[in-house]
């Protein structure tokens, strides 16, 4: 998608060789052009898949898998990081690894959100080693639903969450995949 990889090239910031940041548009401050684009491609890659919801973990997966929802005219439904007193029982829950925070954490989905009828289109923002969407495919699959594509809004393709993903069997779709952040310098793969 050229306009996401223009604005990653204008405002990322390479700060290692395996961390970017892109908070002035993605995941603290959003620009809800840039996530109407990225609802409307991912809705076009996945038109044909039958989709009935949406779903990603809180908190910036939340900006594109909304959008992409609207686009798709099905619910959006978002795993928890942490219960509360509305959400606290009759839950499906997994353990995730976070790359950009180092910590795990608990995320859950109330049961009565999430059902074997449900066909789910995961959205996240980055995909590094593949963690949160594998967690959130298995909150899925708790449920007996089927999770019909993954879409990722930036993939660190140099980390292996895409090759994770693939041999478990899912269909991964990426609308801006970075070979390289060597030298602090972003590259794309071709």
């Amino acid at each position: 998608m050229e306009l996401l990889k223009r604005k990653i090239e204008a405002e990322g910031i390479a700060l290692n060789d395996r961390v970017l940041k892109v908070d002035s548009f993605l995941n603290h401050q959003i620009d809800p052009q840039l996530m109407l684009a990225i609802g409307e491609a991912f809705a076009s890659q996945f038109a044909e898949s039958g989709i009935t919801k949406v779903l990603t973990i809180e908190s910036s997966g939340i900006a594109p898998a909304v959008m992409t929802a609207m686009k798709l005219d099905v619910r959006l439904l978002f795993a928890r990081k942490r219960k509360s007193l509305t959400l606290k029982d009759d839950l499906y829950t997994e353990k995730i690894y976070s790359f950009t925070k180092q910590e795990e954490s608990e995320v859950s989905v109330s049961r009565k959100h999430l059902s074997a009828d449900d066909r789910i289109l995961i959205v996240d923002d980055f995909l590094a080693n593949g963690d949160a969407a594998i967690g959130l495919a298995r909150i899925a699959e708790q449920a007996g639903a089927k999770v019909e594509g993954i879409g990722i809004v930036i993939e660190k393709a140099f980390q292996p969450g895409r090759q994770k993903l693939l041999e478990l069997g899912y269909r991964v779709e990426s609308l801006a995949r970075i070979a390289s952040l060597a030298e602090n310098k972003i590259a794309f793969v071709d």
